[in-house]
């Protein structure tokens, strides 16, 4: 996307243009979340793959956005986001 510019190519007094426009690929799922059952208590991490690194991500439990919190922690590597839930209790499911 960054290379979206106009360009031109001079000879002497002559001279012509053109714009380029880069559109940017659809970020996909390569892999999406799995189900996962834990005992109360315990800690689970929930993965997923992007197609395309350092894309942002919502974490959403239902319709209700999650923050970062001594509960929730997430962590993206390249690829690949991460929701760490712990002290996982019943009204997580």
């Amino acid at each position: 996307k960054s290379d979206s510019d106009t360009y031109s190519c001079d000879i002497g007094d002559a001279q012509t243009r053109a714009k380029l426009t880069v559109q940017e690929a659809p970020v996909l799922f390569k892999q999406e979340l799995q189900n996962e059952e834990a005992k109360e208590g315990k800690q689970v991490r929930l993965t997923c793959e992007l197609s395309k690194p350092g894309t942002p991500v919502k974490w959403m439990k239902g319709d209700t956005v999650l923050y970062a919190s001594e509960k929730y922690e997430f962590k993206q590597h390249g690829t690949v986001a991460e929701l760490i839930i712990r002290d996982v209790k019943s009204v997580d499911a």
